[in-house]
This record gives C-alpha cells, structure tokens and sequence, in this order.
C-alpha cells in the first residue's frame, strides 16, 4: 500500500472541525490525532491547530515530540 501525500493545503481540510479527522505534521509525517481527547475539535491546549504542520511550534510545548508516536502516522507531507 502507497503512503498518501499531503501538501500543505490539503493536510489543512483536516483541521478537527464539523466532524472532520484532525491531522497534524511533524518533521515531514502526517498523525491522525482525532481520536485524542486532547484534540477536541482541532484544539490542543489553545496552541496548536489540526491541519498543519508543527514542527517549529511544538520546540514551545511542554513534552516532546515523542508524543505524536502514539498516533497513527497517515502519510507523508510534501511540498506543493
């Protein structure tokens, strides 16, 4: 099976809102965090989003990116 590819725009039509999936990036792999109670309605802790990339912003978070393993990896992103 072929991994699926995200661009950027489309990574953010999953943003957990109205019923839609919240996919987030990080370092280049695409996470299905929709399942987390964490990730209600596209939101963790009132700073990071679903549907997008967060590689620069969880350096601010206060636990690593090891985190995001727990989650099913979906696909990869790339450039548009």
């Amino acid at each position: 099976m072929e991994e699926r590819r995200f661009t950027e725009e489309e990574l953010q039509q999953y943003n957990g809102k109205e019923g839609k999936r919240a996919f987030v990036a990080y370092d280049g792999k695409v996470y299905d965090v929709s399942n987390s109670f964490l990730w209600q309605n596209g939101r963790h802790q009132a700073m990071h989003t679903a549907g997008a990339d967060l590689t620069t912003s969880l350096n601010q978070a206060p636990h690593s990116a090891n985190l995001l393993e727990e989650f099913p990896i979906v696909g990869m992103l790339v450039e548009d």
